[in-house]
């Protein structure tokens, strides 16, 4: 077998591995993912999909799956610790995007991607119990090291003109060109759930409530109608500073006992956060954790991708995205370079990899949140009677427009694309 007929190996099945993959299905060029689960499930807490990343998934044709089983949201709305409205913007095509912000259940959006690429490829393409531990190369190929995660058996090495990494933050992959680096830790944990309840506002509301320093929420529904009560299913993330000192487990069962004591007092007129937090059908909790950016992803035939490339703290809504546009480019850059797998790989990382730092970055000093940081600076730890009298609207306007001119999003950016 030559290495025009090799396949490209795509070790990772999450969001950057399904979009990659149907990218080069449409484009001709066969690949295969392997993924280190045994079953795919719907497991998981919400995401949102910003335009940007609907606008990807619509080049795929998988955005009207998506709107099926998510949210479409209405507008954005920042409220301090008190409850008091500080700022709000509509989102999506309610503010003139050719696409729309969804909120949707990360199980739920896996498994239309694992479904649309399993239709398109064929399951013999889509291979799940397959943990990768590492790479080999030499001058005509890569060799994939591949275990079943079920049993741990090693199985034989897949060879592949190419491997793209996206196995996630955790990548094992990234590990075996960084074998030093550690996640980046900023002293923050998040607690995350869902709740059953009636709608809140117009049912179509993404809020941010209170700061980091003073504890966060962020809010927003995931599925519509989820009984015959009415009630949506919402999610909820809480952000606390300093309560431990390093990071927590991912994935494990969260204490409300551990931070419950920080939002006790939040009833606001529209909202009893307190009483939602408590009837939630389960806390999970997990580090705010990213890495470091580094200069470098692509090691000779080997590249990284999504979250293994450049994991960044959830803030922003801006992980996905950033994932789907690394999934088209590369695409792009593997077609336009059909005989040379490196130079591809290396195209690519020059395109991404400078928006990507930008991302990461700013997730990191200024998110979407900096307009409640920015009001808490001005007013202080307390409720304003006019808040015009500190900042205008017009000011917070200019934050918020930063941070989509920087993530990508920003509406002239998208026209026409």
């Amino acid at each position: 077998m030559n290495a025009q007929q090799d396949p490209i190996v795509i070790v990772g099945g999450g969001i950057a591995g399904l979009t990659l993959a149907m990218h080069l299905h449409a484009k001709g060029i066969a690949c295969t993912v392997y993924e280190r689960v045994p079953e795919v499930k719907e497991l998981g807490v919400g995401i949102t999909l910003l335009p940007h990343a609907m606008r990807e998934f619509t080049a795929l044709g998988v955005d009207k799956a998506l709107e099926a089983v998510g949210i479409e949201n209405r507008e954005s709305a920042f409220f301090n610790r008190f409850g008091q409205l500080i700022y709000k913007e509509p989102r999506g095509r309610f503010a003139g995007y050719e696409y729309p912000e969804i909120g949707i259940h990360r199980g739920k959006l896996h498994l239309v991607l694992y479904k649309a690429a399993l239709e398109r490829l064929g399951a013999e393409r889509i291979v799940t119990d397959r943990a990768c531990v590492g790479v080999d190369q030499d001058g005509d190929a890569a060799l994939v090291r591949l275990i079943e995660t079920s049993t741990g058996r090693a199985l034989p090495p897949v060879r592949a003109r190419a491997v793209i990494a996206c196995d996630g933050v955790n990548s094992a992959v990234r590990k075996q060109f960084y074998p030093n680096e550690t996640v980046h830790f900023g002293g923050i944990n998040t607690w995350r759930g869902v709740a059953r309840r009636k709608p809140i506002f117009d049912g179509r509301t993404y809020i941010r409530v209170g700061s980091i320093k003073t504890g966060k929420m962020v809010i927003y529904p995931i599925v519509d109608d989820i009984d015959d009560q009415g009630r949506q299913l919402i999610n909820w993330i809480a952000e606390v500073e300093g309560i431990r000192p390093g990071p927590n487990d991912w994935n494990k069962p969260g204490k409300l006992d551990d931070f419950f004591h920080v939002y006790e007092s939040w009833t606001f007129d529209w909202l009893n956060v307190a009483q939602m937090v408590k009837e939630s059908d389960f806390i999970l909790e997990y580090p705010m954790v990213d890495r470091d950016p580094v200069d470098r992803w692509t090691f000779g035939r080997v590249t990284l991708a999504g979250d293994a490339a450049h994991p960044m703290y959830p803030r922003g809504s801006n992980g996905a995205a950033q994932a789907t546009i690394d999934a088209r480019v590369l695409s792009e850059m593997l077609a336009k370079h059909p005989d040379d797998a490196g130079a591809a790989l290396k195209a690519y990382e020059a395109a991404r990899l400078g928006p990507a730092y930008k991302v990461v970055m700013t997730n990191r000093d200024s998110p979407p949140d900096v307009i409640i940081m920015k009001v808490e600076e001005l007013v202080g730890d307390k409720p304003f009677d006019d808040l015009g009298r500190y900042v205008s609207q017009a000011d917070l306007k200019a934050l918020s427009d930063r941070y989509k001119g920087i993530a990508g999003f920003a509406l002239e950016d998208l026209k026409g694309r």
